[in-house]
């Protein structure tokens, strides 16, 4: 007899992964697609449209068709979608596969219509929306299913939120359409400020990733970057360091400590309790940057703890709401 396949798809700003009930994570790709200008035509879907991003001809578009965790081009994202599933479970089933896809909380009705008839459109025969807060904390082992508070606090690419959970509800949530991508911004915007060099999207991400951090470092790390000077127009390469980065991502970073000060300011005093004893969890891949948890814990007194493989605790716990659809429907009917 065949078996329907269910998927959990963390559908992100700068990747997407997909997690298959018995296999685990089975892809982790950039959420990257390159057309062509004139047909509109999918060249290139993930990491081979990635590394076509700042070096195709002009013939060739290459863009993010989602945006601060939302749809921004509905027709791309449904054609990503379907050659991520066919990647994932292979072109030729005779069922349909089951699918919990995650949006950030607090999507508009319209946005959230649109991930939904993406997936369908994609191939399948149902798909459940689940709040990203929700998702990624099943996904980090939280014990959501108790009547306790349980904070989380996800960093994304396009958006962070943070939510405190109980009894597999939201109690209370904020979230800010600003994330690893509004970081990389930052740190492009900051070389050319200080050292009139230009860097694109993805040199800028590669510092973030090798010498980033919140905090400095007692040995601060160093790169050379290359790039363009902004006086001269020619090639040119300077050395950073982590004092750098911590300086040019001082903006984005406290954002997102306001976005979980708000949230702490909100929580009834039963479950601040709860979070007090318990500290918060951090998920996603804004999560891996260096001394983030320790400048939490000092902005908010409240312990953080990163998750194991924060960047897939999202898509694991999409994948294994399945299961609790049931316990869930309360929380996804506000949806």
């Amino acid at each position: 007899m065949a078996v329907v396949e269910e998927l959990g798809i963390d559908l992100g700003t700068v990747n997407v992964l997909v997690y298959v009930r018995g296999r685990g994570i089975v892809l982790q790709e950039p959420s990257v697609v390159a057309q062509e200008m004139e047909t509109g035509e999918v060249v290139a879907v993930g990491e081979e449209a990635r590394s076509m991003m700042g070096r195709a001809p002009e013939t060739i578009i290459v863009r993010r068709p989602l945006r601060a965790g939302v749809i921004a081009d509905y027709r791309v994202t449904q054609q990503m979608l379907f050659y991520f599933i066919n990647r994932t479970i292979g072109k030729v089933r005779l069922l349909k596969p089951r699918i919990c896809v995650t949006v950030p909380f607090g999507a508009t009705q319209v946005e959230r219509r649109a991930v939904r008839e993406a997936a369908l459109e994609a191939g399948a025969s149902r798909a459940n929306l689940i709040p990203e807060p929700l998702a990624g904390a099943i996904g980090a082992g939280l014990p959501i299913h108790t009547p306790g508070g349980h904070m989380i606090v996800d960093l994304g690419g396009g958006a962070s939120q943070a939510a405190v959970l109980s009894v597999y509800g939201v109690v209370t949530s904020s979230a800010i359409r600003e994330g690893g991508v509004r970081m990389d911004d930052a740190v492009a915007s900051y070389v050319r400020r200080k050292y009139n060099l230009m860097i694109g999207q993805s040199t800028a991400e590669e510092v973030k990733i090798r010498i980033g951090a919140a905090l400095s470092l007692e040995e601060p790390l160093r790169m050379e970057v290359q790039g363009r000077d902004q006086v001269s127009g020619l090639p040119r390469a300077v050395e950073i360091n982590t004092d750098d980065i911590v300086e040019a991502l001082e903006e984005p970073v406290n954002l997102m400590i306001n976005m979980v000060k708000s949230v702490l300011e909100r929580t009834p005093p039963e479950l601040a309790s709860d979070i007090i004893d318990r500290g918060m969890t951090m998920i996603g891949g804004g999560a891996l940057l260096r001394n983030l948890d320790q400048l939490l814990t000092q902005e908010t007194g409240v312990p953080v703890y990163v998750a194991d493989a924060p960047m897939a605790c999202v898509a694991v716990g999409a994948g294994k709401s399945h299961a609790l659809l049931p316990y869930l429907r309360r929380t996804l009917k506000e949806l």
